[in-house]
């Protein structure tokens, strides 16, 4: 495997595995309502565990609360059902039409708790930034074997993959520092 197509595809999974902490930041609760909290809930829709948004539809009306829209009037319980057993935290209100869930304000507690599961998130993706680089570090060494370039080339390609590396943790630290400021000051 040529030198650049190893680079190329260790950038690509390093960017892969920032794309997925960004995600999952996404989901996690700072004290302001957003549509993302709710990916990760699934409702029972006749037997069939479903994603919230494939039964109704979710606004966002004002900063702390959110609104769900089902498109059948006898989803609003189950809906109700999968958000209080949610690892949220929401009490949804039910009318008889929308259900109402408010976002009530973090504790500062609550709000250290939620930072500190968001720098593991962070862990985990340079982990696997660490692993992406590992396993092109393998490739070069076996690339080199096999294709016969010199040690060199090899040694300046290591070099461009640790650069990779670094700039890819050092990403994933911005990312973490900008979700922490924003679950402390909201």
């Amino acid at each position: 495997m040529p030198i650049t197509q190893i680079l190329s595809d260790a950038q690509h999974r390093m960017s892969k595995a920032v794309e997925h902490l960004q995600h999952q930041l996404s989901r996690v609760r700072t004290g302001r309502a957003s549509v993302a909290m709710l990916d990760g809930i699934r409702v029972n829709y006749y037997g069939t565990p479903t994603p919230l948004q494939q039964v109704g539809s979710i606004s966002v009306p004002e900063p702390r609360l959110i609104v769900i829209q089902p498109w059948e009037r006898s989803m609003l319980a189950e809906i109700e059902k999968a958000i209080k057993a949610s690892d949220l935290g929401l009490n949804p209100t039910n009318d008889g039409a929308v259900l109402r869930i408010p976002i009530p304000p973090l504790t500062e507690e609550r709000r250290k708790e939620i930072v500190k599961s968001c720098w593991k998130m962070a862990e985990e993706a340079k982990v696997a930034v660490r692993q992406v680089r590992r396993d092109a570090l393998e490739q070069l060494k076996k690339a080199e074997k096999e294709e016969g370039f010199s040690e060199d080339d090899r040694r300046r390609a290591e070099e461009d993959v640790q650069r990779l590396t670094d700039r890819f943790i050092k990403d994933i630290d911005q990312i973490a520092s900008r979700k922490e400021h924003e679950i402390m000051n909201e």
